[in-house]
Protein backbone atom coordinates (compact mmCIF):
# COMPACT_ATOMS: atom_id res chain seq x y z
CA UNK A 1 0.00 0.00 0.00
CA UNK A 2 1.44 3.43 -0.92
CA UNK A 3 2.59 5.74 1.85
CA UNK A 4 0.85 9.08 2.38
CA UNK A 5 3.10 11.06 4.72
CA UNK A 6 3.12 14.62 6.05
CA UNK A 7 5.66 16.50 8.13
CA UNK A 8 5.05 20.05 9.40
CA UNK A 9 7.80 21.92 11.25
CA UNK A 10 7.91 25.39 12.74
CA UNK A 11 11.10 27.08 13.92
CA UNK A 12 10.97 30.20 16.10
CA UNK A 13 13.35 32.67 17.66
CA UNK A 14 13.52 32.56 21.46
CA UNK A 15 15.93 35.03 23.02
CA UNK A 16 19.31 34.49 21.40
CA UNK A 17 18.40 31.06 20.04
CA UNK A 18 16.23 29.21 17.55
CA UNK A 19 13.96 26.42 18.77
CA UNK A 20 11.86 23.80 17.04
CA UNK A 21 8.57 25.26 18.23
CA UNK A 22 6.27 22.69 16.60
CA UNK A 23 6.59 19.31 14.90
CA UNK A 24 3.68 17.29 13.56
CA UNK A 25 3.78 14.19 11.40
CA UNK A 26 1.50 11.64 9.83
CA UNK A 27 2.87 8.49 8.24
CA UNK A 28 6.57 7.72 7.82
CA UNK A 29 8.07 11.23 7.92
CA UNK A 30 9.64 12.73 11.02
CA UNK A 31 12.79 14.32 12.37
CA UNK A 32 15.39 13.40 14.91
CA UNK A 33 15.68 15.73 17.89
CA UNK A 34 16.72 19.31 17.21
CA UNK A 35 20.50 19.65 16.99
CA UNK A 36 22.68 22.70 17.66
CA UNK A 37 26.21 22.00 16.37
CA UNK A 38 26.66 25.71 15.60
CA UNK A 39 25.32 26.98 18.91
CA UNK A 40 21.78 27.93 19.93
CA UNK A 41 21.18 30.48 17.19
CA UNK A 42 20.74 27.95 14.34
CA UNK A 43 18.77 24.71 14.58
CA UNK A 44 19.72 21.67 12.50
CA UNK A 45 17.01 19.09 11.72
CA UNK A 46 17.45 15.74 9.95
CA UNK A 47 14.36 14.71 7.97
CA UNK A 48 13.79 10.96 8.20
CA UNK A 49 11.79 8.76 5.86
CA UNK A 50 12.03 5.35 7.58
CA UNK A 51 11.00 3.24 4.53
CA UNK A 52 14.22 4.59 2.91
CA UNK A 53 12.81 4.45 -0.62
CA UNK A 54 9.90 6.12 -2.44
CA UNK A 55 7.65 3.86 -4.50
CA UNK A 56 4.92 4.47 -7.06
CA UNK A 57 1.88 5.95 -5.34
CA UNK A 58 3.81 7.36 -2.38
CA UNK A 59 3.19 11.03 -1.55
CA UNK A 60 5.47 12.89 0.84
CA UNK A 61 4.60 16.43 1.95
CA UNK A 62 7.11 18.51 3.93
CA UNK A 63 5.96 21.91 5.22
CA UNK A 64 8.48 24.14 7.00
CA UNK A 65 7.96 27.56 8.58
CA UNK A 66 10.90 29.61 9.86
CA UNK A 67 9.87 32.53 12.03
CA UNK A 68 11.26 36.06 12.12
CA UNK A 69 15.02 36.13 12.90
CA UNK A 70 15.09 32.32 13.32
CA UNK A 71 17.66 30.16 11.50
CA UNK A 72 17.14 26.55 10.42
CA UNK A 73 19.08 23.99 8.38
CA UNK A 74 17.40 20.81 7.15
CA UNK A 75 19.09 17.81 5.59
CA UNK A 76 18.59 14.05 5.23
CA UNK A 77 20.52 11.08 6.66
CA UNK A 78 21.35 9.57 3.27
CA UNK A 79 20.50 9.45 -0.40
CA UNK A 80 16.83 9.37 -1.35
CA UNK A 81 15.83 6.43 -3.55
CA UNK A 82 13.04 6.66 -6.10
CA UNK A 83 12.20 3.09 -7.08
CA UNK A 84 10.92 1.79 -10.39
CA UNK A 85 7.17 1.90 -10.86
CA UNK A 86 4.66 -0.04 -12.93
CA UNK A 87 3.00 3.30 -13.72
CA UNK A 88 1.89 4.97 -10.49
CA UNK A 89 3.42 8.38 -9.77
CA UNK A 90 5.55 9.00 -6.67
CA UNK A 91 5.61 12.57 -5.37
CA UNK A 92 7.51 14.73 -2.92
CA UNK A 93 6.44 18.32 -2.26
CA UNK A 94 8.54 20.62 -0.07
CA UNK A 95 7.22 24.00 1.06
CA UNK A 96 9.36 26.51 2.97
CA UNK A 97 8.07 29.82 4.35
CA UNK A 98 10.63 32.16 5.89
CA UNK A 99 9.66 35.28 7.80
CA UNK A 100 11.50 38.61 7.91
CA UNK A 101 15.13 38.21 8.97
CA UNK A 102 14.90 34.43 9.05
CA UNK A 103 17.13 32.01 7.16
CA UNK A 104 16.42 28.52 5.80
CA UNK A 105 18.82 26.00 4.28
CA UNK A 106 17.27 22.97 2.52
CA UNK A 107 20.21 20.66 1.87
CA UNK A 108 19.03 17.09 1.27
CA UNK A 109 21.53 14.50 0.15
CA UNK A 110 21.29 13.27 -3.43
CA UNK A 111 18.21 11.63 -4.97
CA UNK A 112 18.82 8.38 -6.87
CA UNK A 113 16.18 7.94 -9.57
CA UNK A 114 16.01 4.26 -10.54
CA UNK A 115 15.35 3.15 -14.08
CA UNK A 116 11.57 3.10 -14.80
CA UNK A 117 10.76 5.40 -11.86
CA UNK A 118 7.77 7.72 -12.21
CA UNK A 119 8.64 10.68 -9.98
CA UNK A 120 7.57 14.24 -9.32
CA UNK A 121 9.64 16.60 -7.13
CA UNK A 122 8.28 20.01 -6.23
CA UNK A 123 9.86 22.76 -4.11
CA UNK A 124 8.16 26.04 -3.17
CA UNK A 125 9.95 28.78 -1.22
CA UNK A 126 8.19 31.90 0.11
CA UNK A 127 10.49 34.59 1.54
CA UNK A 128 9.43 37.72 3.35
CA UNK A 129 11.55 40.83 2.82
CA UNK A 130 14.89 40.35 4.57
CA UNK A 131 14.64 36.53 4.60
CA UNK A 132 17.31 34.31 3.03
CA UNK A 133 17.37 30.81 1.49
CA UNK A 134 20.05 28.38 0.32
CA UNK A 135 19.06 25.08 -1.30
CA UNK A 136 20.58 22.24 -3.28
CA UNK A 137 19.06 19.48 -5.40
CA UNK A 138 21.27 16.68 -6.74
CA UNK A 139 19.84 14.00 -9.02
CA UNK A 140 21.46 10.69 -9.97
CA UNK A 141 19.68 9.22 -12.99
CA UNK A 142 19.97 5.45 -12.89
CA UNK A 143 22.56 3.56 -10.86
CA UNK A 144 25.69 3.96 -12.93
CA UNK A 145 27.88 1.87 -10.61
CA UNK A 146 25.52 -1.07 -11.23
CA UNK A 147 25.44 -0.49 -14.99
CA UNK A 148 21.89 0.86 -14.87
CA UNK A 149 20.89 3.85 -17.00
CA UNK A 150 17.70 5.88 -16.94
CA UNK A 151 16.17 4.26 -20.01
CA UNK A 152 12.50 4.22 -18.97
CA UNK A 153 10.19 6.24 -16.77
CA UNK A 154 10.00 9.97 -16.21
CA UNK A 155 11.04 12.62 -13.71
CA UNK A 156 9.04 15.85 -13.31
CA UNK A 157 10.65 18.83 -11.57
CA UNK A 158 9.18 22.11 -10.36
CA UNK A 159 10.73 24.92 -8.30
CA UNK A 160 9.18 28.29 -7.39
CA UNK A 161 10.86 30.96 -5.24
CA UNK A 162 9.13 34.20 -4.26
CA UNK A 163 10.41 37.21 -2.33
CA UNK A 164 7.79 39.46 -0.74
CA UNK A 165 5.22 37.91 -3.08
CA UNK A 166 7.28 38.60 -6.20
CA UNK A 167 8.37 35.63 -8.29
CA UNK A 168 12.17 35.38 -8.35
CA UNK A 169 12.60 31.95 -9.89
CA UNK A 170 10.38 29.44 -11.66
CA UNK A 171 11.73 26.27 -13.19
CA UNK A 172 9.91 23.36 -14.75
CA UNK A 173 11.48 20.23 -16.14
CA UNK A 174 10.55 16.81 -17.42
CA UNK A 175 13.22 14.19 -18.02
CA UNK A 176 12.02 11.15 -19.94
CA UNK A 177 13.96 7.93 -19.54
CA UNK A 178 15.79 7.09 -22.77
CA UNK A 179 15.00 10.44 -24.37
CA UNK A 180 17.31 12.48 -26.57
CA UNK A 181 17.53 15.10 -23.80
CA UNK A 182 19.80 12.81 -21.81
CA UNK A 183 22.57 13.03 -24.42
CA UNK A 184 21.83 16.40 -25.98
CA UNK A 185 24.41 19.19 -25.41
CA UNK A 186 21.49 21.45 -24.46
CA UNK A 187 20.24 18.78 -22.03
CA UNK A 188 22.30 16.54 -19.76
CA UNK A 189 25.09 16.02 -22.33
CA UNK A 190 25.42 12.32 -21.51
CA UNK A 191 25.98 12.86 -17.79
CA UNK A 192 24.09 10.91 -15.13
CA UNK A 193 24.39 13.39 -12.22
CA UNK A 194 23.02 16.91 -12.24
CA UNK A 195 22.94 19.37 -9.37
CA UNK A 196 21.39 22.80 -8.88
CA UNK A 197 22.36 25.23 -6.12
CA UNK A 198 20.20 28.27 -5.38
CA UNK A 199 20.71 31.15 -2.94
CA UNK A 200 17.89 33.67 -2.76
CA UNK A 201 16.95 36.84 -0.94
CA UNK A 202 20.04 39.01 -1.49
CA UNK A 203 22.34 40.17 -4.24
CA UNK A 204 25.70 38.42 -4.58
CA UNK A 205 28.57 40.88 -4.46
CA UNK A 206 31.53 40.76 -6.85
CA UNK A 207 33.92 39.16 -4.36
CA UNK A 208 31.49 36.36 -3.48
CA UNK A 209 30.75 35.68 -7.14
CA UNK A 210 34.48 35.56 -7.90
CA UNK A 211 35.01 33.07 -5.07
CA UNK A 212 32.23 30.86 -6.47
CA UNK A 213 33.77 30.99 -9.94
CA UNK A 214 37.11 29.85 -8.52
CA UNK A 215 35.50 26.61 -7.28
CA UNK A 216 36.68 23.83 -9.59
CA UNK A 217 35.18 20.31 -9.48
CA UNK A 218 37.38 17.38 -8.52
CA UNK A 219 35.75 15.26 -11.26
CA UNK A 220 37.55 15.40 -14.61
CA UNK A 221 35.30 16.40 -17.50
CA UNK A 222 32.44 17.72 -15.38
CA UNK A 223 30.57 20.77 -16.65
CA UNK A 224 29.62 23.57 -14.28
CA UNK A 225 28.74 27.23 -14.08
CA UNK A 226 27.32 29.94 -11.83
CA UNK A 227 25.06 32.92 -12.48
CA UNK A 228 24.20 35.90 -10.26
CA UNK A 229 20.96 37.78 -10.89
CA UNK A 230 19.13 40.35 -8.75
CA UNK A 231 18.52 38.69 -5.36
CA UNK A 232 19.18 35.17 -6.63
CA UNK A 233 22.24 33.04 -7.40
CA UNK A 234 22.20 29.76 -9.34
CA UNK A 235 24.92 27.13 -9.75
CA UNK A 236 24.72 24.13 -12.11
CA UNK A 237 26.76 20.95 -12.19
CA UNK A 238 26.81 18.02 -14.64
CA UNK A 239 28.97 14.96 -14.07
CA UNK A 240 28.90 11.31 -13.09
CA UNK A 241 29.88 11.54 -9.41
CA UNK A 242 27.47 12.63 -6.69
CA UNK A 243 30.41 12.91 -4.29
CA UNK A 244 32.16 15.35 -6.64
CA UNK A 245 28.93 17.31 -7.09
CA UNK A 246 28.62 17.63 -3.32
CA UNK A 247 32.25 18.71 -2.96
CA UNK A 248 31.64 21.45 -5.54
CA UNK A 249 28.49 22.55 -3.73
CA UNK A 250 30.42 22.73 -0.45
CA UNK A 251 32.92 25.14 -2.03
CA UNK A 252 30.09 27.36 -3.27
CA UNK A 253 28.38 27.11 0.11
CA UNK A 254 31.61 28.16 1.80
CA UNK A 255 31.51 31.41 -0.19
CA UNK A 256 27.75 32.01 -0.10
CA UNK A 257 26.89 31.22 3.50
CA UNK A 258 28.54 34.20 5.25
CA UNK A 259 26.75 36.88 3.18
CA UNK A 260 23.43 34.99 3.02
CA UNK A 261 23.23 33.32 6.42
CA UNK A 262 25.72 35.37 8.40
CA UNK A 263 27.69 32.27 9.38
CA UNK A 264 30.73 30.34 8.26
CA UNK A 265 30.09 26.98 6.62
CA UNK A 266 29.64 23.99 8.96
CA UNK A 267 29.10 20.65 7.18
CA UNK A 268 26.35 18.56 8.87
CA UNK A 269 27.95 15.65 10.72
CA UNK A 270 25.43 13.21 9.21
CA UNK A 271 27.03 13.72 5.77
CA UNK A 272 30.14 11.93 7.03
CA UNK A 273 28.40 8.77 8.25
Amino acid sequence: MPWQANLALRFARRGDGTILAASRHEGPLRIQKALFPEGPGLCHAIVLHPPAGICGGDRLLIDVEVGAEAQALLTTPGAGKWYRSAGALAEQAVSLKVSRGGTAEWLPQESIVFDAAQARMRTTVELEEGARYIGVETLCLGRRASGETFSRGALQLATDIRLAGRLLWRERGRIEGGSALLDSPIGLAGFSVCSTIIAAGADVDADTLAACRRAVPTEAGAQYGVTAMPQIFVGRYLGHSSEAARAWFVELWRALRPPFIGREMVVPRIWNT
